[in-house]
């Protein structure tokens, strides 16, 4: 079956358009609440990144989810992998997470965890659409969902990325800048590294509920390339509004993407003889990624975009490693999605087991050049199924014979198509790019 609300990543749109309404919400947490409750006794945990619409739409959720007979444990804004941690270790039933990552402020969503900290499998899903569809009912009074905050939740979550390192680590010495991006990071990010010795200076982390991803965190690196050369500093961390995305900056200013961080992290992996299997990416993923990982005998399959995709072929083939360029990194060794905190610590680590600096680090892998171009589309038929779109990329795949790839995919969580073209060289692949995203912009129009 077809979902009608849940994309690859929850439910997100516009805030006061539909189903981004605090109507909507309400009944959303009640069907999630009587989903939930089907499998007995039921507490969620509710999270939410730091912009402005997060309390309306706790305060919707926290009544459908009561209404249902369900208990609500409130996180406050923390990252998201952080409410998959704390669902796993309080014991509930589900997390939920309200929060659109890396959009602007004006966006939102909401996110599930099942009670294993993983995304929640399609049937509940569906189950959850299935109610949607139904009259909301309230339990008698006496079933009512109780209500309580986690005062320590910040804590318990420092406390557990620091345990993703081996006991006595020590950044001592390792100058940091870590962008936060006015998001649920801004508290626990610092406090993580700065208790594991990193000399830390932090950028945005200032919230005021309409600055979330704004011209900062992993989107927007420029303050944070410009802050790494001003204070000299060794390498710099941007996270997204949630949490679950990392880009780095080197010592030069060089912003190392996801694929990179991959490897870095995968070559450690190897060398130590913990990388169980090989290294699952993204059809966006970068072909150097894929020869560099070849070149160690590391074997790389390609999942749909999306961490929901990369995770369920992790569990598929049972291995540890895997990610997007974006910075979504999931390490299956130490927890059960993608975390930004917990990647950007392994990344730390490999690079302290080399005693290498970041930039000299990533020169294992070298990129392909890749243009990216992302068109917005207003809806109608899909631009991709257009007959010359598609006749168009096939001819742009044969001229490159077997040295490049074309990719065209429509975003999971914005009317965007996304246009990829990838090869040997950068002036040709760009002209490659633009006359595909000139076309899907004509036959969208």
């Amino acid at each position: 079956m077809s979902k009608k609300y849940f994309g690859t990543d929850g439910i997100r749109g516009r805030v006061g358009e539909y189903p981004i309404t605090p109507d909507f919400m309400l009944k959303l947490g009640w069907a999630a609440g009587m989903a939930f409750r089907k499998m007995g006794a039921c507490k969620v945990l509710v999270g939410k990144d730091t912009r402005i619409s997060g309390y309306m739409f706790e305060s919707a959720l926290e009544a459908g989810l009561t209404s249902a007979g369900a208990d609500v444990m409130l996180l406050g804004p923390m990252p998201t992998p952080a409410i998959a941690y704390l669902t796993r270790t309080f014991q509930a039933q589900a997390g939920i997470v309200i929060s659109a990552s890396h959009n602007p402020h004006d966006d939102n969503g909401i996110k599930f965890f099942s009670g294993q900290g993983t995304k929640l499998p399609d049937d509940i899903e569906l189950m959850i659409e299935e109610l949607l569809d139904t009259p909301m009912t309230v339990v008698e009074s006496s079933k009512i969902g109780k209500v309580s905050r986690i005062n320590d939740a910040s804590g318990r979550y420092i406390e557990f990325c620091k345990g993703s390192v081996p006991t006595g680590t020590s950044f001592s010495g390792l100058k940091v800048v870590v962008d936060c991006a006015h998001g649920a990071t801004y508290k626990v990010a610092p406090s993580v590294f700065r208790e594991l010795g990193a000399e830390v200076i932090v950028l945005s982390a200032s919230p005021n509920g309409l600055n979330i991803n704004h011209n900062c965190g992993s989107t927007h690196t420029e303050a944070l390339q410009a802050a790494v050369l001003a204070e000299q500093a060794d390498i710099g961390i941007a996270f997204d509004g949630d949490g679950d995305r990392v880009l780095m900056v080197d010592h030069t200013g060089t912003v190392v993407d996801g694929d990179e961080l991959l490897f870095i992290i995968a070559r450690d992996l190897h060398t130590r003889g913990k990388l169980q299997g090989g290294v699952v990416g993204t059809l966006m993923s970068n072909l150097g990624l894929e020869l560099a990982l070849a070149d160690l005998d590391i074997p790389f399959v390609r999942a749909n975009v999306g961490d929901r995709y990369v995770i369920s072929e992790l569990l598929e083939r049972n291995w540890v490693i895997g990610g997007e360029n974006s910075g979504h990194i999931v390490c299956f060794d130490h927890t059960t999605t993608g975390d930004a905190i917990i990647a950007a610590l392994q990344v730390l680590m490999a690079l302290k087991a080399r005693n290498e600096g970041l930039a000299q680090s990533r020169q294992a892998l070298r990129k392909c050049p890749q243009v990216l171009i992302n068109v917005r589309f207003g809806g109608g038929e899909n631009p991709i199924e257009h007959a010359t779109v598609k006749q168009a990329s096939e001819r742009v795949t044969q001229a490159m014979a077997g040295r490049g790839r074309v990719l065209l995919r429509k975003s999971g969580t914005e009317p965007l198509v996304r246009v990829m073209v990838e090869g040997e060289d950068e002036a040709q692949v760009r002209g490659y790019a633009e006359e595909l995203a000139k076309l899907v912009t004509e036959v969208s129009a």
